[in-house]
């Protein structure tokens, strides 16, 4: 795919090939993980919208941004360290750091952004349920606390297993660009109920 940045493959090896005396656990490498730890991309002035990823993914091309739906006010793209395959985040386009903030329109697009982003993960990949939120603030757990976005986390049975609790790693089955790709061709903006 041309210019795109190689994807390291996450490993699986045997805990009988390190040194040492086998302690029964097999490693699954995910070396992508380490940027999230330690930080990269993240804004080191979190009031400079420069700095801020959510205020430039819109200025890039779909496929590099990670964008999924844009809109007029408000977008969807996914998160770039996800929790499930189809992790998507809805943010507004102004670099505002809380709801109460949003104008009227910003939150009537951001609310049927959110909804069009269960339809459409429900079209593409079918999950048995959802985790919606905000996390205001840094305390409260937002890793990009200067720019609101809400998360969109498809959730499968069976899809939080011993390595997330005990390991603190989340094996994913596909590539970024794949879940960007199979999630925009099923995007939906179907009006809500009457």
């Amino acid at each position: 795919m041309g210019d795109e940045p190689a994807v390291e493959a996450a490993q699986v090896e045997q805990a009988a090939s390190f040194a040492g005396d086998p302690d029964g656990f097999e490693r699954l490498w995910t070396p992508h993980r380490l940027a999230y730890i330690k930080g990269d991309r993240k804004p080191s002035d979190p009031d400079d919208s420069a700095q801020c990823p959510f205020c430039r993914a819109p200025g890039l091309d779909d496929a590099e941004g990670l964008v999924v739906h844009r809109g007029r006010t408000a977008f969807v793209v996914l998160n770039l360290f996800p929790y499930n395959p189809g992790h998507l985040l809805v943010c507004p386009y102004r670099h505002v750091s809380s709801y109460v903030d949003l104008r009227a329109d910003e939150l009537a697009e951001f609310t049927a952004l959110t909804r069009a982003a269960v339809l459409s993960l429900q079209a593409a990949s079918n999950p048995a349920g959802f985790n919606l939120g905000m996390n205001q603030g840094g305390v409260a757990g937002a890793g990009i606390a200067a720019h609101l976005h809400q998360h969109v986390v498809p959730r499968w049975e069976g899809d939080a297993n011993f390595l997330p609790v005990v390991a603190r790693t989340k094996a994913l089955p596909e590539l970024l660009e794949d879940t960007r790709r199979r999630v925009a061709a099923a995007w939906t903006t179907a009006e809500p109920p009457a």
